[in-house]
């Protein structure tokens, strides 16, 4: 170690690690959903209590510590690791972009050149596999139903009294999934301030832990991209009850959102836009197995090293 790095706080006791930021579902710095990267590249397991220290000096939605799962894998040639993700608090069982994220770590930044990428987590194998200039993520469906419960009050506080043409809900992820009027445009969409210290407080009895408020895209009513392509639709996502007042693109969302929007439309390759302040596009293609191809672009912001 040179001067120059004990002037900065470098120890040669100190563990250091690769640790990236990644804004996933979107080509553009500084917009999509940021993700914290980390390569285990020591021999033995962090500790989670480490972990979770990370993810607290990230302080970012989620950090992800990919893992070698035999001592001879690299971060380079292997097409399999363990995965977890880390928000500030608490370790969570699944994060869509922060699982593409990842898989962008992975392709971009070790030059990793497999085609597709398992990851094993709490939440069983996920497949992540390149597709050209996006990364595509293997999900389960999940189906909505008309929504039957109490949740009336919630739908007119999230959505500002705007008129709503349907109400389904997710029983698997808990999110009630609000469709609003196809006379309203996507920049009313945008401008929604719900208040989101009462919609806790309204709905408390953990059925809805999350509300995707969307709806229909159409060239009349703004919900287009830079190049004038048509979204098949567009949404916000808002879910305080999980300390998220609004996150900037869900990729488990578009798992509800693209099977509703699918018997919707009759079409089961959609193309969305989460219309957040960050945004970004996301692309929805619903299969016949139950599964559903979530898949983005991702950009790498930050490339460094942590030391621990």
């Amino acid at each position: 170690m040179d001067a120059s790095d004990a002037a900065n706080g470098e120890s040669a006791s100190k563990l250091s690690l690769p640790l990236f930021t990644i804004d996933a579902f979107t080509e553009n710095s500084f917009s999509g959903n940021p993700a914290a990267v980390c390569l285990l590249t020591c021999d033995k397991d962090l500790p989670e209590e480490t972990m979770q220290k990370i993810a607290a000096e990230m302080n970012i939605s989620e950090t992800a510590y990919i893992k070698r799962l035999m001592p001879e894998d690299s971060f380079e040639t292997s097409n399999r690791f363990g995965l977890r993700w880390f928000t500030p608090t608490n370790e969570v069982p699944l994060c869509g972009h922060a699982t593409l994220a990842s898989a962008a770590a992975l392709f971009y930044c070790t030059k990793n050149p497999s085609d597709s990428i398992t990851f094993d987590t709490l939440s069983g194998p996920l497949i992540v596999e390149r597709q050209g200039d996006y990364v595509c993520m293997d999900l389960p469906l999940n189906k909505t139903e008309k929504e039957q419960g109490d949740s009336g009050e919630l739908v007119k506080l999230v959505t500002g009294g705007l008129p709503v043409q349907d109400v389904h809900y997710s029983p698997n992820l808990k999110k009630l999934l609000v469709r609003l009027n196809d006379s309203l445009s996507m920049q009313q969409l945008k401008d929604l301030k719900p208040p989101l210290t009462q919609l806790v407080p309204t709905h408390n009895t953990g059925r809805i832990m999350g509300v995707c408020v969307t709806m229909k895209g159409t060239r009349e009513n703004g919900c287009m991209d830079s190049n004038g392509e048509v979204y098949d639709f567009v949404s916000r996502y808002f879910s305080p009850w999980n300390g998220i007042p609004e996150d900037p693109v869900t990729g488990s969302a578009h798992t509800c959102l693209g099977s509703y929007w699918s018997n919707i439309l009759g079409k089961n390759k959609l193309y969305a836009r989460q219309c957040s302040s960050r945004g970004g596009d996301v692309w929805v293609t619903v299969r016949d197995d139950g599964r559903v191809n979530v898949a983005g672009k991702a950009t790498v912001v930050v490339k460094g090293t942590i030391y621990i």
